[in-house]
């Protein structure tokens, strides 16, 4: 995680402590650069605290990231999971010319619940982060996750989906919320796996490359693996045209 252990907004849902971060490390793009080479990894999932304190939102400090590990890890896919840097997507611009494999952004919840899980986010900004992606980079995989357990209908999540389709989304993940403390909003329902699979089943009707759905799925669950069956997939499909 990028820029600190201090976000600038106060999510309901999130664990993260709130307040005024400091400066990012310059450094640090080159210290996680190091790392993912010592950890010999074939594949790095980036993200980071919100910062709004930034004028563009921390996006040239992932852009600078993913310039230093490709410099010192030549062949990795790289995922960059984002915040919404602000909505403006002069910013998003910034990361996308770098070329980060995958660009995650989660909604995290449906739109109902904004008001109280991601009262100083936007629904409509989240899904242009996802869209825009796709116009800046029209070969960008792009990609969100959200939660299950408070208190959406069915038919907000067949909203969600469809509105995530229609953003050019290509990877989808669902899991079940779970309060982090007691200051958090509270789960007002605990789903069955079963309830996931079949949840799973209809976000496939939509047509997505992957999607991931159970209990303990999160954002980046099983990210290379997701990666390398749709690039599998479309191996194929070019052998066959």
């Amino acid at each position: 995680m990028l820029m600190g252990d201090v976000c600038t907004r106060n999510c309901g849902f999130c664990g993260i402590k709130t307040g005024v971060p400091k400066a990012p490390d310059q450094e640090e793009p080159y210290r996680v650069a190091r790392a993912v080479r010592e950890a010999e990894l074939k594949y790095v999932v980036i993200t980071s605290v919100t910062r709004d304190d930034l004028s563009d939102g921390g996006s040239s400090h992932f852009a600078k990231t993913v310039i230093e590990i490709r410099k010192l890890n030549p062949g990795i896919r790289i995922e960059c999971l984002i915040p919404d840097f602000k909505g403006d997507i002069r910013n998003l611009e910034v990361l996308v010319k770098q070329h980060p494999d995958v660009l995650s952004h989660n909604m995290e919840t449906v739109k109902r619940n904004y008001a109280k899980a991601r009262k100083e986010a936007d629904y409509k900004v989240s899904l242009n982060i996802l869209k825009s992606a796709k116009s800046i980079k029209t070969y960008i995989y792009t990609k969100s996750g959200f939660m299950l357990g408070l208190g959406e209908t069915r038919k907000e999540i067949i909203q969600l989906l469809s509105d995530l389709k229609k953003a050019g989304c290509d990877i989808v993940t669902m899991g079940q919320y779970l309060k982090p403390s007691g200051s958090n909003l509270s789960v007002e329902k605990y789903y069955r796996p079963e309830e996931f699979e079949d949840l799973k089943k209809l976000a496939e009707s939509f047509n997505f490359k992957a999607v991931m759905s159970g209990v303990f799925v999160r954002s980046s669950y099983g990210a290379e693996a997701i990666m390398k069956k749709i690039l599998e997939e479309k191996e194929v499909c070019n052998q066959l045209k």
